[in-house]
């Protein structure tokens, strides 16, 4: 018997009846299996993992059944769900309830009615187990991302539940610190036989430890295998899912080969380059990309700023320089001044020491300068929505506009969100929600556009078209600069990037000298192929030089 069963699941949201979300999903996890549940943003992901606990399930048509251990859903009371399933948000924000991390790991099993004693010693042992000691009686509000989404998981686990759900656990969280979070649920399947279900964009980090490999299109379940499998499976047929495996697999099936010997890993994908280069002397030389002259669009100068007056400093200094029409990164781990630089630029945090520059004159002397010259968008895009409907934020940017409808069926156009013009913002996907104030932001025109984590939630399909979209704009002569954790994503569309470090810019360089040199800090087909390619850093890198060196 299945532990988890569903049976012809299908479902739409009350706001549009008629447009199937889940159509007629039919899957059976067993005890145990680590599930990598993937697909493209709003392929319904997410609203079948909130099926999957009473509590969480949105409100709309529903048909179909879901049965935990032969028990329907339904009738399982929300206390025994609480205790067996387990779920992981997507922003560590939206799940935490109490003001310290003690109680927070408690808090569940409080409302539990857990023994005092038994209560203690799970906390313990979950502090312990996650290395939260030197934490533990801290301030969430003072811990990063990436240690507040590890709390979330040690209180769930701290119920020891039978089922653990997490979608999109690391969609916030620096490249380390993902890695990390990812190899510790890993563990928790491995060593404690927790039953796995997760959604990630990231399926470099998840694809190969998976059990089973499902993938989701248009609310309907295309393939379910093992993950070598699946990948011949998209390969096959063209899928536009196949952009978003991991780079040995896709490097294996462009370079031209077929079989069942596909790399999934780093590891497996060096050895299997190390063969087919035996006794061979290779041309590694790759075209180098035109050098920019455009003058400086914006200029960081000495900046330092602190939130509070008595408080440490969170910029120490910081000098950068972004060329214009250009696309410049900013990579960095979690908590290290990213995002408040960018605040600093905008005006929102007003440094006490240095200047920024936009075109060579102070932002403080410039007025209407959201007008036209310079806009952002912040890491949660639900800041901007105010109003009741897409259709309606976007409406909002264009007053008094005569050509308003044209140039919102324009955006929506190049941003893909056609159909999501008249529901709610906050009734979309993460994804649907990243596009949907990317296309708000894009119509004020701006000179300077300052993203920060552009790429969040986004599956890879629409990555690609985000690129389109960041060339064209560039060939307009705008100027983006993105701070983002997608090492990926800025490999293959940086022009330039920078190294951001307690509360400093420590390097700034190419993308292709900056994650040649870099051991974490870089893509998985760098790590693959540099014993044999040192400077290839994108997967097609990587299959360019095989194809010249005829592997």
């Amino acid at each position: 018997m299945a532990h988890l069963a569903i049976e012809n699941l299908t479902f739409a949201y009350a706001v549009s009846p008629h447009r199937a979300v889940l159509d007629g999903v039919t899957l059976e996890i067993r005890q145990g299996e680590y599930i990598a549940l993937c697909g493209r943003s709003g392929s319904g992901k997410t609203t079948l993992l909130r099926h999957l606990k009473s509590v969480l399930t949105p409100h709309g048509v529903k048909s179909g059944r879901i049965l935990l251990d032969g028990r329907d859903l339904e009738t399982v009371s929300l206390q025994e769900q609480s205790a067996v399933i387990g779920y992981v948000m997507q922003d560590p924000d939206a799940q935490i309830v109490t003001d310290k991390v003690w109680h927070e790991l408690a808090f569940g099993l409080e409302n539990l009615g857990v023994a005092e004693d038994t209560m203690r010693l799970r906390v313990a042992e979950m502090a312990s187990y996650f290395g939260i000691q030197d934490w533990f009686h801290r301030d969430i509000a003072q811990l990063s991302g990436g240690q507040k989404q590890l709390l979330n998981l040690a209180a769930i686990m701290a119920l020891q539940p039978q089922v653990l759900i997490l979608d999109e656990p690391t969609s916030q969280l620096d490249p380390i610190a993902a890695a990390d979070f990812l190899n510790t649920v890993r563990k928790i399947n491995r060593e404690l036989g927790t039953t796995v279900i997760i959604t990630e964009h990231r399926l470099e980090d998840i694809f190969h430890a998976a059990d089973r490999c499902v993938v989701m299109e248009q609310g309907r379940i295309i393939a379910d295998d093992a993950p070598r499998a699946v990948g011949r499976i998209l390969h096959d047929r063209h899928s536009d899912m196949f952009a978003a495996l991991p780079s040995p697999v896709r490097i294996f099936y462009d370079a031209g080969f077929d079989g069942s010997d596909c790399p999934l890993t780093v590891r497996e994908g060096r050895s299997w380059l190390s063969e087919k280069a035996e006794g061979r002397t290779l041309h590694c030389r790759l075209p180098d990309p035109a050098e920019s002259t455009a003058p400086a669009a914006l200029e960081l100068k000495d900046l330092w700023f602190r939130y509070e007056k008595n408080s440490p400093d969170i910029l120490r200094g910081v000098h950068l320089t972004v060329q214009q029409g250009t696309l410049h990164a900013i990579l960095g781990g979690n908590g290290t001044g990213k995002s408040t630089t960018m605040k600093a630029i905008c005006g929102i945090c007003k440094p006490y020491r240095g200047k920024v520059l936009l075109d060579g004159t102070p932002t403080h002397k410039q007025k209407d300068l959201f007008r036209g010259k310079l806009a952002m968008l912040p890491q949660d895009p639900r800041n901007l929505f105010v109003k009741k409907t897409v259709r309606e934020d976007l409406l909002e940017m264009l007053p008094g506009d005569a050509a308003a409808e044209e140039k919102i069926a324009k955006m929506a156009q190049i941003c893909c969100i056609e159909g999501l013009l008249e529901q709610h913002p906050y009734d979309l996907s993460g994804g649907e929600q990243q596009r949907a104030a990317l296309a708000k932001v894009l119509l004020t025109e701006p000179r300077l556009v300052l993203l920060d984590e552009p790429t969040k939630g986004l599956d890879n399909f629409f990555k690609e078209q985000l690129g389109t979209v960041f060339r064209s704009l560039l060939a307009e002569g705008v100027t983006i600069v993105m701070v983002s954790h997608d090492v990926e994503f800025c490999a293959r569309n940086a022009d330039a990037v920078s190294m951001f470090f307690d509360g400093q810019v420590l390097a700034t360089t190419t993308p292709r000298q900056f994650f040649a040199q870099n051991s974490f800090y870089t893509t998985a087909a760098n790590r693959m192929a540099r014993h044999i390619f040192p400077q290839a850093v994108t997967a097609e890198d990587v299959v360019y030089l095989m194809k010249e060196n005829r592997l």
